[in-house]
């Protein structure tokens, strides 16, 4: 049988994204390129982003399910409209922000923005599924990577774009976490704080969002967790340590004997 899709059943991309647990890594992911001001600029302040961030959540997971379980024509139209509306955002800093003067350009299309927004999916998508589904060796996370640079060139990365190897991989996450490149602003964190403190949904749903809410706060790295000035209640050992013994509980003793049609997105199923 011809093989329609980019990637197949096997492949660590399908295995990890499959998973309903994983979508815990979206708002995640959305905050991490939220502390990069270019990325603010060139990417999220021209869309909904971050006024509508479970709209934009659920269109990122429709992109990347199509990615990994559909066809390549699909795969190749939706990256392609991606590609075209990247192309025409551009633009200068208003502002110094940061390590950034006032006039640095912006484009939603530069390799440096497009490969932090990679890794921010790449590295949530670890993370979630490590602590909630099943923990991976390096083999396996290596695999993964390989199977994301593919979706990078599909959103126009090319190879010497990105890192090589996980150890590569690795380096770049120490070198963007411990430098100078990320700030969050004012205005991501206004509008962060709205996301994951005060959901627009209805009173029956919000226990479920705060539960959500609680875990993505605990899950972020430490250092763009203290530039969102998140509150210190609880401490963030306390709140660490709740998310590490509720992931541990659902690894061992939930995820592993919920059914299929439970357990994994619909789109899996159907592939």
């Amino acid at each position: 049988m011809t093989v329609t899709s980019y990637f197949e059943d096997r492949s660590m991309i399908r295995r990890i994204h499959r998973e309903r647990a994983v979508a815990l890594s979206g708002p995640r992911a959305l905050l991490m390129q939220a502390a990069h001001p270019l990325a603010v600029f060139g990417l999220l302040s021209h869309s909904s982003a971050l006024e509508e961030p479970y709209e934009r959540l659920a269109r990122t997971a429709k992109t990347m399910n199509t990615i990994a379980f559909g066809s390549r024509a699909d795969a190749d139209r939706i990256t392609k409209r991606v590609r075209t509306m990247h192309r025409r955002v551009s633009g200068h800093l208003p502002e110094a922000i940061g390590s950034y003067a006032a006039g640095t350009t912006y484009r939603a299309d530069d390799p440096r923005l497009l490969l932090w927004v990679l890794f921010t999916l790449v590295d949530s998508a670890l993370v979630v599924y490590n602590r909630y589904v099943h923990s991976l060796s390096r083999e396996e996370e290596a695999a993964f990577w390989e199977d994301y640079k593919l979706v990078g060139r599909l959103f126009g990365l090319k190879q010497r774009d990105m890192p090589a190897t996980l150890e590569e991989l690795d380096a770049y996450r120490l070198r963007m976490l411990d430098g100078d490149e990320l700030f969050v602003t004012d205005w991501a964190r206004q509008r962060a704080r709205q996301i994951v403190l005060a959901p627009p949904v209805p009173l029956l749903a919000r226990p479920i969002l705060e539960t959500v809410n609680f875990v993505t706060i605990a899950l972020l790295p430490d250092p763009i967790r203290e530039q969102y000035r998140f509150p210190a209640l609880p401490p963030v050992l306390m709140r660490k340590a709740l998310v590490a013994g509720g992931a541990e509980h659902l690894k061992r003793a939930v995820i592993p004997f919920l059914p299929n049609r439970l357990r994994l997105i619909p789109s899996a199923r159907a592939a």
